[in-house]
């Protein structure tokens, strides 16, 4: 019976240790990256995040919510993941850096009806107002050069204001375009790449709370390094490169 209760007593103070929560990872509407089909959030990026977690034997839970909540919620609760996010100076210190999900090469995007846009530098887009959404780097960059903005919580609503006439240009990657446009039951043909942007080519990282378990997080690097190695990454880290 001693026996019996030393065994008990062992499992009950070890079970916190022997269980695995569902960890969340949270992210933003931006197909074909992170999409949302069947209320489930698919996408591209979201692929690789998903075989990255399965790789560490960590259970996931993923969210989608607008870039200003989701990145609020990565920076202030421990345990959060957050993808795809640039890594910039200011955000370095306050997050894990996992590994590289996504690329992009964003630029001006208008409406396909505007001819009266023609953009063929960066500086003749000043002239134009431009949708942002919060927190974004692009929103960061773009401010400390001048620009003028109209902040959005997402990429949705930076759509709507185009849409709408309210803004004239919005800033996308040229080949997410169409994954947006379908994503909103919207007309492909009804928008047009104006620009690139040569500031605003990045990477987009899974990373987490800087307060994190160090134990998820290392089991989440090792398992990045075996996924990059994969065809899979590479046609995902591809994608914005397409000509």
């Amino acid at each position: 019976m001693n026996y019996l209760r030393l065994y008990l007593l062992i499992i009950f103070f070890s079970w916190p240790a022997l269980c695995t929560p569902t960890l969340t990872v949270v992210t933003e509407l931006s197909p074909p990256n992170q999409t949302l089909i069947n209320n489930q959030v698919a996408g591209e990026s979201t692929e690789l995040v998903k075989a990255i977690f399965a790789k560490a034997n960590l259970t996931v839970n993923i969210e989608l919510y607008p870039w200003a909540r989701a990145y609020n919620m990565a920076l202030k609760k421990p345990n959060i993941f957050i993808y795809s996010m640039a890594k910039t100076a200011e955000r370095e210190q306050h997050f894990h850096w996992i590994g590289e999900v996504a690329t992009y090469q964003m630029g001006f995007v208008k409406l396909a009806t505007r001819s009266d846009i023609n953009i063929t530098t960066n500086e003749q887009a000043k002239q134009y107002k431009i949708a942002v959404q919060r927190h974004d780097l692009a929103a960061q960059r773009l401010s400390e050069r001048g620009y003028t903005l109209v902040y959005t919580s997402d990429i949705n609503k930076s759509y709507q204001l185009l849409m709408s006439g309210k803004v004239d240009l919005i800033i996308d990657d040229k080949n997410y375009i169409a994954a947006m446009a379908e994503q909103l039951a919207l007309d492909e043909a009804r928008f047009s790449f104006a620009h690139a942007i040569d500031f605003l080519t990045m990477k987009g990282y899974l990373a987490a709370n800087i307060n994190t378990e160090q134990r998820y997080v290392d089991a989440l690097k090792a398992a990045f390094n075996e996924v990059v190695m994969t065809p899979r990454y590479n046609a995902v880290m591809m994608l914005a490169q397409r000509p």
